[in-house]
């Protein structure tokens, strides 16, 4: 791929062009949702930034790195399939599915062993980088909840990006509570509150 040129002006009327070159507004779910997945893969790369300089030993912040990584390189196919109505997929197209998912659980199952069961609810936090991930993970559900509006309309969507962002949203919990471990950084806890006399 070549771009040479970066803008188009095509936005100037409110639209914008999917793959296939349809055009279509740019407040269309399907733009939505695909434009929440660019935003959830700004953030892991914020992540990344701070990792960097956070109090996480180096092996763990090469292992974080690594798979936030290989993550972010998912969310580019995840939004290229977004972006592609069914009848415009190419064959070889590649498209995020079973073998995605089980990568992020076994991350999740790795890392969650770590840090041991919660106790109570968690606020978002846990130092910077923790921070960060809870912040990702939100987005994430919002993706998450855009992609479920699409199936709705266009139910030849799939299921790939779907089940993708469902499970990217529990590594996104878990690595925030493994990176707030591993910098011994105090999770916040929610207080639960006081039963009225």
């Amino acid at each position: 791929m070549r771009i040479t040129r970066v803008y188009t002006r095509t936005g100037d009327k409110g639209t914008t062009r999917l793959v296939g070159g349809q055009e279509v507004p740019k407040d269309h779910i399907r733009i939505a949702t695909y434009g929440t997945v660019d935003e959830l893969n700004s953030i892991l790369g914020i992540i990344r930034v701070f990792l960097r300089e956070s109090p996480i030993e180096a092996d763990g912040r090469l292992l974080l790195d690594g798979q936030l990584h290989r993550i972010q390189n998912d969310l580019f196919n995840v939004g290229s399939d977004l972006a592609t109505l069914p009848a415009d997929r190419w064959p070889g197209m590649y498209r995020v599915g079973n073998s995605d998912v089980t990568q992020l659980e076994g991350w999740i199952d790795t890392l969650n062993a770590a840090v041991g069961p919660l106790t109570e609810f968690i606020l978002p936090g846990g130092g910077k980088v923790g921070a960060f991930f809870h912040q990702a993970r939100t987005v994430c559900r919002r993706a998450e909840r855009e992609c479920v509006a699409l199936m709705h309309d266009e139910p030849d969507a799939g299921a790939g990006p779907m089940r993708y962002l469902n499970r990217l949203s529990d590594y996104l919990f878990v690595a925030g509570r493994w990176a707030a471990h591993q910098g011994n950084e105090p999770e916040p806890l929610w207080e639960r509150p006081k039963p009225e006399v």
